[in-house]
This record gives structure tokens, sequence and C-alpha cells, in this order.
């Protein structure tokens, strides 16, 4: 089975409120592509990655006059995908859903939220002392991770979060100073929620759940100095890389090399264009980790970057979509499941 998080820039931006893909030559929400451009560069990279579930982070907007599922659905159709089913959980109020899009012949899906005294529904808030003052702050997700019980067509039975977590710029700072201190601000809200996502991933843990977690982090070991101030990144906690031994540790072949080599190139998953500076900057920020049984399933990771990728470099035509269809590249797992 090949499992993949994509992280689409604006897609939200490619339909009408009725679901319908916008094809035309209007600008998209990704940086200097047209609507047409990056729908049909979306296609393309979708069908060659093939995959049997993809958790789309930044999918279409669910409200009064939108829908994710028929809009994702009705994508599907419009590219051609087998991947024609989409679902997805708690909706949010930033344009930005998170959810699945499936092969129901491969898989069954079910949004399957869990809670307990350590760890709260994503929906919910979830108390934790974040400067040490002795008083609880009050935690929530701005985009709750999507709890999902997956069955497959061999009858294997696994869990997937999927994840978009955030730290927020900081927007209003009247002063460098006051910037430094919102940043900080937002950063220890963002470890507070890989935290309480690490004690959901503990729990599925201890009762032995195969267990995939995926999306975006928009973190990862060295990349900040906020992970100087706190010693360690969000992706770290949620991995269990701070404490405990290999049988309470998710593996992502990825972030471990980031951890072990952070003065050496890392592999990047992500680029933006800095048009202050009119460069390009890389980063590592979508990820996807397994629990500790689901390694011995001969797991296999791939990101497909236009450039770093050896196939997907030499096919032009792949290329050059991966560059139109977003700012983020696919990851994808394949795995016997």
């Amino acid at each position: 089975m090949r499992l993949a998080t994509y992280n689409v820039e604006w897609f939200n931006a490619l339909f009408d409120d009725a679901g319908r893909v916008l094809a035309d030559d209007n600008w998209s929400g990704h940086h200097d592509v047209r609507r047409g451009e990056q729908a049909e560069a979306l296609a393309a990279v979708f069908r060659a990655m093939d995959a049997d579930a993809v958790m789309v982070i930044e999918a279409p907007d669910q409200n009064g006059r939108r829908d994710t599922v028929r809009a994702l659905e009705n994508f599907a159709g419009w590219a051609g995908l087998r991947t024609g089913r989409a679902v997805m959980g708690y909706k949010n109020d930033t344009e930005q859903e998170i959810a699945l899009l499936y092969d129901p012949a491969a898989l069954s899906v079910r949004h399957d939220p869990q809670l307990s005294p350590q760890a709260p529904r994503f929906d919910q808030s979830f108390k934790i002392d974040l400067d040490i003052d002795a008083t609880p702050d009050i935690v929530s997700f701005s985009k709750p991770p999507l709890e999902l019980h997956c069955s497959s067509a061999a009858g294997t039975v696994f869990r997937i979060i999927g994840v978009h977590v955030k730290s927020k710029a900081p927007h209003g700072a009247k002063s460098a100073e006051e910037a430094v201190r919102i940043s900080i601000a937002n950063r220890r809200k963002q470890l507070a929620q890989c935290i309480w996502l690490r004690r959901r991933v503990e729990t599925h843990l201890a009762a032995g759940d195969a267990l995939i977690v995926l999306g975006d982090f928009n973190d990862g070991p060295g990349l900040d100095e906020y992970e100087k101030l706190f010693g360690r990144s969000g992706v770290e906690i949620v991995m269990g890389l701070d404490g405990g031994g290999e049988g309470q540790r998710l593996y992502d072949p990825h972030a471990r090399r980031a951890v072990s080599q952070r003065i050496a190139a890392a592999p990047t998953t992500a680029r933006f264009f800095i048009p202050a500076e009119n460069r390009w900057l890389a980063a590592l920020l979508d990820y996807v980790m397994v629990s500790p049984g689901l390694m011995q399933r001969d797991p296999r990771w791939r990101i497909w970057h236009p450039f770093d990728d050896p196939v997907c470099y030499h096919d032009r035509a792949l290329r050059r979509a991966l560059l139109h269809a977003s700012d983020h590249f696919p990851v994808t797992l394949d795995i016997d499941l």
C-alpha cells in the first residue's frame, strides 16, 4: 500500500462554491501560477504518485457554502484518479482543512476521534503549564488533527493521524522586541500542541495500535533559532526522541537524519520564494511517522522532490508539475498492509 501526505498550497482557490474545479487563467494562490496550470499540475502529480490514500493538507474549505469532501471527490473525478472517496474530521476557520482522499477498493476509513484524561479530543482544549508559573495555560488547535480508523483490503487494521501544526507569524508586532515576544509565545503554543499529540501517540502505542502520523509540522530538527531556546523541536516531541526507548518512538528516516546530522545537508520537502531576499528557501516540514510494529512491514519512504529525487528530476513533465502544483512536495510511504 502507498500512503502519502501532500500540502497543496491554497487548494481552496481552485474550486467554486459548488466544488467544481476552476481550471482557468486567473491567478491561483500559488506563487506566479495560474489556476489552470496548478490544477493540471496537481492532477499530474496525483496520477504519478498513484497512492492508495493521500492526506491532503490545506484541503478545500468547509463552511456554510463550501464542502471539502465534495470538492476533493470532484477533483478526483476531474483528474481521473482512483482515489475517489474523501473523508474529513473537524472543520476549522482557516480555509485549510485536513482531509484524506483514498481508494475505497484499497481501504475503508472512518473518522474516529479519541480522548483520554491525558489527551482530550482534538477539537477541545488542553491544559498545560507552558511557562512553569504553576498556572495552567489553555491550548487549542486552530486545525484539529484528523484521527482515522482504517482497514486495508487485506484486513490489516491501523490508525492514521493527519496533522497540520503551525506557529503563527508575529502579526501586529509594533517593534522587533514585540515580534520576538509574540514569536516565542506562538512557538510555545505549538510545542504544547505537539505534547498534546504525543500523549495521544503514547496511548496508541500502549494499546499496541499500528499507528501512522503524517502531515505538515512546520517544524523540525534545527529549523530555527527558537528550537535552541526550548531545547527541542515539536517533531522530536511527537516522535518521542527526547526520552524513552525505541519501543516508544515513532520512526521517520528524514527526521532521524536531520536529528543526527544537524550540521550537514538535510532532506527537504518544501520550497518557498522569499521576495524580500529574491531567493528560494528550502525546508523539511512534512513527515510520515510510523509506530515500531510497522517497521516490520517493509516501509519505504520517498520525498517527491523535483531536484533531489532523480526520477522526478529526469522526468521533465513531472518535475514541472511538482513545481507548479504547490510549494510543498509529496512524501510517500510504501508499506505492506
